[in-house]
């Protein structure tokens, strides 16, 4: 189990667009920005609400590793590395489907893609670029 620290998670909650990374089977990377992105309590797991990818979620059918960043103003930046599971149904599905349109009616939330954290690293400059934190 990694469960996020507190400084980790005040991050996570400044940082409205988080870098999304995915690679198909091949290895062909591909980035997005995301904002449906939501910590659930347990500090392990994130829910990512799927409104319209394409390539990312081909991407995690095929390798279903997935990498993320957070930066804002006032916490260190981070890179969190998951695994991720596609549900398109069931209960967490649904309040996922609500979570979305409670933002926006008419996003479709197609899937819930849930992110379980692997690993935890800083991005920030200078001495401890790239140290593993968990």
């Amino acid at each position: 189990m990694v469960k996020l620290t507190e400084e980790m998670i005040a991050t996570l909650s400044e940082t409205k667009i988080f870098m999304v990374a995915t690679a198909s089977k091949a290895g062909v990377p591909n980035v997005v920005p995301v904002g449906m992105l939501f910590l659930q309590d347990d500090k392990e797991t994130f829910w990512l609400i799927d409104n319209y990818m394409d390539k990312t979620l081909r991407n995690l059918k095929e390798n279903p590793k997935l990498s993320f960043s957070a930066l804002s103003q006032s916490g260190a930046p981070i890179q969190i590395k998951c695994d991720a599971e596609i549900e398109t149904s069931g209960k967490d599905y649904e309040k996922a489907v609500k979570i979305a349109h409670a933002k926006k009616e008419t996003y479709p939330a197609k899937s819930l893609i849930r992110l379980k954290v692997k690993e935890v690293y800083s991005v920030k400059s200078g001495d401890g670029a790239g140290r593993k934190l968990l």
